[in-house]
């Protein structure tokens, strides 16, 4: 009897668990997902701060580089709030490790500085503590994957166009990136945590809000941060006053899909996210796996992987079918994709 009630047991849990694995699966974002590419399509080539192996990255530069290779290329970009209240695109949240200035934390530095003074954005410098400071004084200007210094005179710029400064990356904005590039889907990762990541995520909203008319900002651009307290505000946006909003989850939110996908229970997944933007594996994992790949895209949700700077794992991931491949090396990825349009 007691073995009878065992295997009884056992297949009604055999039964619930296929009942669950068939069943339609939420859409976690609605209607057509612009982030995500038709079956057999090549994938969004997505360009890491514009390129950050060619040209220095979250540079106005970087990105009219990237747009010279593929004028459909989603660009990835870093943004911090400044202490004047302007959001510019930068990697750190100080900026010493990419300019000539020293013990420099954005939220202290005023815009109006910048642009005043010219700082150059074309450095790559030592940096060391928690703070990320160039602790050494030590500047080293930026050369490409080649070992190569480059200028904005390197560039290959629309037509229409004209270098910013014949020697310097001068700073670059969010808006600027919006307005010079109407067309394009663009990735906005909010650096800055606690109190000052939410005053960015403000005016990130303010501006989106602003341009959204004329430049289309909730239909292309997509919002992440690694903050769990940005995360969630972003969360709270979309469930009331912005509901058009697209957003990647921080980590916690891709260990949940990843464990409901891997149990056959993602039905339960209800987190409103447009797209995962994953390396390739964590933790010794492997995160393109055809079933995480397959699974996200019933859910309507795109699958973005990075950072891919080698051909052999750009063209693995093409086969797989993926979505958009962020890269540092925007010339090699469009070098790969155009081998398969040939």
């Amino acid at each position: 009897m007691k073995k009878f009630k065992k295997r009884q047991l056992f297949g009604t849990i055999l039964i619930v668990f296929g009942l669950i694995a068939v069943f339609p699966r939420p859409q976690n974002f609605n209607g057509v997902n612009p982030l995500r590419v038709a079956k057999g399509e090549l994938p969004i080539l997505i360009a890491h701060g514009g390129g950050n192996q060619e040209f220095p990255d979250n540079t106005l530069e970087a990105y009219y580089h990237a747009y010279s290779l593929n004028q459909s290329v989603m660009l990835e970009t870093d943004v911090n709030l400044t202490k004047d209240g302007v959001i510019i695109l930068s990697h750190d949240r100080s900026l010493d490790q990419k300019t000539n200035l020293t013990n420099a934390d954005i939220i202290a530095t005023n815009y109006s500085d910048l642009v005043e003074n010219e700082i150059d954005f074309g450095y790559h410098n030592p940096i060391s503590g928690a703070n990320g400071y160039n602790l050494s004084n030590t500047f080293i200007k930026y050369t490409n994957y080649l070992g190569q210094e480059v200028s904005p005179l390197d560039v290959n710029y629309p037509v229409g166009i004209e270098p910013r400064h014949p020697s310097k990356f001068l700073v670059s904005t969010l808006e600027e990136l919006i307005i010079q590039f109407p067309n394009n889907l663009i990735n906005v990762e909010i650096k800055q945590t606690g109190e000052i990541g939410l005053d960015a995520l403000e005016k990130v909203i303010e501006l989106m809000d602003a341009l959204s008319e004329e430049y289309q900002t909730y239909q292309r651009i997509i919002l992440a941060s690694f903050h769990q307290e940005v995360y969630e505000e972003l969360n709270r946006l979309k469930s009331t006053t912005h509901k058009q909003l697209m957003f990647s989850p921080e980590f916690n939110g891709v260990l949940s899909f990843f464990i409901m996908q891997t149990t056959l229970t993602s039905v339960f997944y209800s987190e409103p996210v447009a797209a995962f933007q994953l390396p390739t594996e964590q933790l010794g994992l492997s995160l393109t796996t055809d079933l995480l790949i397959n699974t996200a895209h019933m859910h309507n949700i795109a699958v973005h992987y990075w950072t891919i700077n080698d051909e052999t794992s750009m063209r693995e991931l093409i086969e797989k079918g993926v979505d958009g491949i962020m890269t540092d090396r925007p010339s090699l990825l469009q070098s790969v994709l155009s081998s398969y349009q040939n």
